[in-house]
């Protein structure tokens, strides 16, 4: 019996979306500052969270292509813009939320460890929000991803196939990125570098979100 993956897709695609995506996917972003975040506060478990929630948008992105929605909505340039300005709004408010985060009391920080569990699905869901509603994110897949893939393989299967390199170069980038991180952060305290890091990283975030504002066309 053939090799299904195969007949879907030829290797030489696989080869030529990783060069193409690699370097999108180490481009630093909402994700890479999330992940910084969780670094250098000596979270393994948050930054491999937000790797996941990230993982998972990317995942979302190649599904709606390869089913025509995503295709369908950046044809609008109405619903076009209405996601941009809600991923934007997203962004500035995360980064909001982290800033005044950055300005909790002492006593919170020293109970946060309590809440690790959530905090675990939080990092998640805000990677995955943030990843989901970057519309530069979904054109890869409604741009690039395309060229890579015959005409008869066009599809879910095919898309989501090509978003597995993406995946795996993401998680490798800012898994190693993490690591690093949080290996630094074992020569010092990690809560008296949280405020500030949340501050930094919440000050990013806004900057993304004002840069994606000021993009729109």
């Amino acid at each position: 019996m053939p090799d299904y993956c195969c007949e879907v897709l030829p290797a030489s695609a696989f080869l030529g979306f990783f060069l193409i995506v690699t370097p999108l996917a180490v481009t630093p972003g909402a994700s890479f500052t999330l992940v910084s975040a969780r670094g250098v506060a000596g979270d393994r478990r948050g930054a491999w969270a937000t790797i996941a929630g990230t993982a998972a948008g990317i995942a979302t992105h190649a599904v709606l292509a390869g089913v025509g929605l995503a295709a369908a909505v950046m044809r609008s340039a109405e619903v076009y813009i209405a996601i941009r300005i809600l991923g934007a709004a997203y962004l500035i408010g995360l980064g909001v939320v982290l800033m005044w985060q950055s300005r909790r009391t002492e006593a919170f920080s020293n109970g946060h460890s309590a809440g690790v569990s959530a905090s675990v699905g939080v990092q998640a869901r805000r990677a995955y929000v943030a990843n989901v509603l970057n519309v530069k994110a979904a054109s890869v897949y409604l741009t690039l991803a395309p060229q890579f893939i015959p005409a008869f393989s066009v599809g879910v299967v095919s898309m989501l196939l090509l978003a597995t390199v993406h995946i795996l170069v993401m998680a490798a980038w800012l898994g190693i990125w993490s690591t690093g991180l949080t290996a630094l952060a074992s020569h010092f305290d990690p809560q008296s570098w949280r405020r500030r890091i949340d501050a930094l990283g919440g000050a990013v975030l806004v900057f993304l979100g004002i840069r994606s504002v000021a993009e729109i066309q």
